[in-house]
């Protein structure tokens, strides 16, 4: 295990759509990265990092043991990213759900020293139907209502029990990625309102939380320049003004461009029945603080959707 001052660090789904920001932030940081990651979607994210000597970068799978003890071998963090992500992708292929976000994340622990450190990206919506106008805290009960959601759990279970590691329940995040994805909630409705001009809400008053993938990014660096202080503990991340409805998402998309036009669906249900508001107070008090409003992120998508118009890019 490295002892020197620059820290190693291994982030498997490297070139995913969160992993596609935080690697090069952390090469610019100084931080040594081994990107893991199998290529699936056939991404190229990655390329404008391949000129930084810190960066490795690895195609392969994370459920393979050989690899993986190889890889865990020569670093002190690891951020497992690799990741069936959203309840559909799961749903399509709950196989691959489970040895990717369980069975890969018990293997990251078993072949692990116990003092290298894990920051692991958990989800929110873990919480499921909260109380109405109650805050979900890092206390509240976990009801998570879709297998992927019971995966992430479970996961976060594993990791807490097996100590030194820090898990971040992650609000829905938007934001442009060089891995772009559009099946998350605020992406969506702005390529829709960009594209499309309209959408049909299904429970709209169903709310929930919302983090910029770049405040996400620097939720993973600040726990790992406050990793002692902040280890064996659980975090909520996201904006504390975002706790919003899908109907006042809308209405903040809708600033932006004017011509949105939305409307309840009359008869149908959305599978995700995910509806609670969070507190991120415990985060906050360790001294992180978010720098993207959701309203400058609706304004980035907007430019982003300039560049391209298909859908392509999902989970599924």
């Amino acid at each position: 295990m490295n002892t020197s001052m620059t820290h190693k660090i291994l982030v498997t789904g490297a070139a995913g759509y969160i992993g596609s920001v935080l690697t090069p932030t952390l090469l610019k940081a100084g931080y040594k990265v081994t990107a893991l990651d199998n290529f699936m979607y056939g991404q190229t994210s990655l390329l404008d990092c391949c000129h930084d000597e810190n960066l490795t970068i690895v195609r392969g799978d994370a459920r393979n043991k050989k690899l993986m003890r190889d890889l865990i071998d020569r670093v002190d963090f690891i951020i497992p990213l690799a990741c069936i992500v959203g309840a559909p992708a799961c749903d399509a292929d709950p196989i691959a759900a489970k040895t990717v976000n369980l069975n890969a994340i018990k293997l990251i622990l078993e072949l692990r020293d116990k003092g290298q450190k894990i920051i692991f990206p958990n989800t929110n919506s873990g919480y499921g139907i909260g109380r109405k106008d109650i805050y979900c805290t890092e206390d509240s009960p976990l009801k998570p209502i879709s297998y992927y959601g019971k995966l992430k759990v479970e996961a976060e279970k594993a990791i807490l029990k097996s100590g030194n590691a820090i898990t971040l329940r992650l609000a829905t995040v938007f934001g442009t990625s060089p891995r772009m994805r559009l099946d998350l909630l605020v992406n969506d409705f702005t390529h829709k309102a960009v594209h499309n001009g309209h959408v049909v809400l299904f429970e709209p008053h169903f709310k929930r939380n919302y983090i910029h993938i770049r405040d996400v990014v620097g939720a993973f660096i600040h726990s790992i320049k406050n990793f002692e202080k902040m280890k064996n503990h659980v975090y909520n991340v996201g904006l504390s003004n975002a706790n919003l409805s899908k109907m006042e998402l809308c209405e903040k998309i809708k600033k932006q461009v004017p011509n949105f036009y939305f409307t309840k669906a009359e008869v149908g249900e959305d599978p995700d029945k995910r509806n609670y508001v969070i507190s991120n107070a415990k985060i906050e008090k360790t001294g992180f603080k978010t720098k993207y409003s959701l309203d400058y992120g609706i304004k980035e998508l907007i430019k982003g959707y300039k560049i391209f118009r298909q859908r392509h890019f999902t989970n599924l």
